[in-house]
């Protein structure tokens, strides 16, 4: 957390307004995971363009004053961290760590664990973030992305299929709640290996997870401690989830009881009546 649909809605709650906005000023607060690689003070004056992301990144292209490129900065969330646009901020807070003074408002990245970060990069194939992008799996709307290319990867492996979604290098996007969910929906045991995966099953998995992610964004992502838009909404996802968090309750679709187990450190929900190995 944040994952893929979190990161989504935070670009589209920032994308509108702060194109074309002006940086007045930049501050830092306490280190985060990587340092900002430029002074903050050569930022102030420089434009923002078109916001993008790629997986859990978001990318704010720069130009300077005369219209040249002027690189951009690659911001991470970590996994407690936010994003928030005020007109009229309050001071500064001890978890409030980059802070972008802009014409269109003031841009704060808030993160209390402060795995977050923000690094300015010549460019998105240049480094340090091409080498931070070089890892990801293909985005899980991406049409290149077709069934047969998804079984293909999974079928490559034997890892258990939940930690495969994790991993992000097949697919991005597929966070703990929303792989645990999307496995639910396919009726697919999350310990299954991969390589034992039909092409069918690898097909509505596809399927599954589009969905899954496609209504976590239409809801705002979801909520469990501190994830929130920038507009300071929190999402709703997590009201309706069928396995996640549910351990001990009856499956929506099949009434059997959800249970939960541990996989890779992490927390795996599942329902045992209809997800089959």
């Amino acid at each position: 957390m944040p994952e893929l649909p979190e990161v989504e809605v935070t670009r589209a709650s920032l994308s509108a307004r702060l194109e074309g906005a002006q940086i007045q000023a930049a501050q830092l607060g306490k280190p985060l995971r990587w340092p900002l690689g430029v002074p903050p003070e050569s930022l102030p004056g420089q434009r923002v363009g078109a916001l993008q992301r790629r997986g859990k990144y978001l990318w704010m292209p720069l130009s300077a004053p005369d219209g040249r490129d002027a690189g951009g900065l690659l911001w991470h969330l970590g996994m407690s961290g936010s994003l928030q646009l005020s007109d009229a901020p309050g001071e500064r807070g001890p978890h409030d760590h980059v802070e972008l003074r802009t014409s269109r408002g003031v841009l704060r990245l808030t993160d209390p664990r402060r795995f977050g970060a923000v690094v300015w990069s010549a460019g998105l194939g240049c480094d340090p973030a091409a080498k931070l992008l070089s890892r990801l799996g293909a985005e899980p709307f991406d049409a290149a992305l077709t069934p047969q290319r998804f079984h293909a990867e999974l079928h490559a492996r034997r890892t258990p299929v939940k930690a495969a979604l994790l991993a992000g290098d097949i697919v991005v996007g597929a966070g703990n709640i929303y792989a645990c969910e999307a496995l639910h929906r396919a009726g697919i045991d999350p310990r299954t290996r991969c390589n034992a995966i039909s092409r069918p099953r690898a097909e509505r998995l596809l399927g599954t997870l589009r969905e899954t992610l496609a209504r976590a964004i239409a809801l705002g992502g979801s909520t469990l401690r501190d994830f929130k838009d920038a507009h300071g909404m929190s999402g709703a996802f997590q009201q309706e989830a069928g396995v996640y968090g549910r351990e001990g309750q009856a499956c929506g679709r099949c009434g059997g009881t959800v249970r939960r187990i541990v996989q890779a450190q992490r927390s795996t929900y599942y329902c045992p009546g209809c997800q089959r190995r």
